[in-house]
């Protein structure tokens, strides 16, 4: 569609090559889903009748997909897939953890909840590989006579729920960032050298 396009909340930062070509270095997306820990930690009950602890999890951040999808066949042709995605919230846990209520009742969030946790929807990103760890490397799967490349979206959650810390955040951008910058240098010292030979 004329109108479309692929617009990455966290944005994309490229730097020009040697040979003039701008190339993506890092790609960001922060997704907030699952307010049930706050709701919790202030007493509101949730649902069609305001009787409930949690809320049952929505499918928004099942767009990012889309984003995803895009900026790997823009980026079919490079070794690295510099995608991070950062995730908050309730629907995004790691472990289960117990919240107090205004009124003293524990409730307890089961990470394994298939009504709460929407950590499934986006492991297929990154093929199943481990979350909050940088993947920007591209993997490569050989079959019988066939090498597949794999482009995974490294993906990060705080496992507890919380907000995640600016700072932390810049410093998994930033590895990121250099990873794709180490792989572009090889890749540039790699065709200087054939030239020369």
């Amino acid at each position: 569609m004329p109108n479309s396009s692929i617009i990455p909340d966290g944005g994309i930062i490229e730097v020009k090559d040697d040979n003039g070509n701008w190339r993506i270095v890092l790609v960001s997306e922060a997704k907030h889903q699952g307010k049930d820990i706050e709701n919790i930690k202030i007493g509101k009950l949730v649902g069609k009748d305001s009787n409930q602890d949690l809320m049952a999890a929505g499918n928004a951040i099942e767009r990012s997909h889309k984003n995803i999808s895009e900026i790997a066949n823009l980026m079919l042709s490079e070794s690295h897939f510099p995608y991070v995605l950062f995730l908050e919230g309730s629907n995004f846990l790691t472990e289960t953890i117990s919240v107090k209520r205004p009124d003293g009742r524990i409730v307890t969030l089961e990470y394994n909840s298939g009504m709460l946790n929407r950590l499934d929807r986006l492991t297929s990103a990154n093929y199943g590989m481990p979350i909050n760890k940088n993947l920007c490397k591209n993997k490569f799967v050989t079959h019988k006579d066939k090498t597949i490349m794999l482009q995974a979206t490294s993906i990060y959650t705080q496992g507890n729920g919380e907000r995640w810390d600016v700072k932390k955040m810049f410093d998994i951008m930033l590895e990121i960032s250099k990873t794709s910058l180490q792989l572009l240098g090889s890749e540039i010292f790699n065709q200087i050298t054939k030239v020369d030979n």
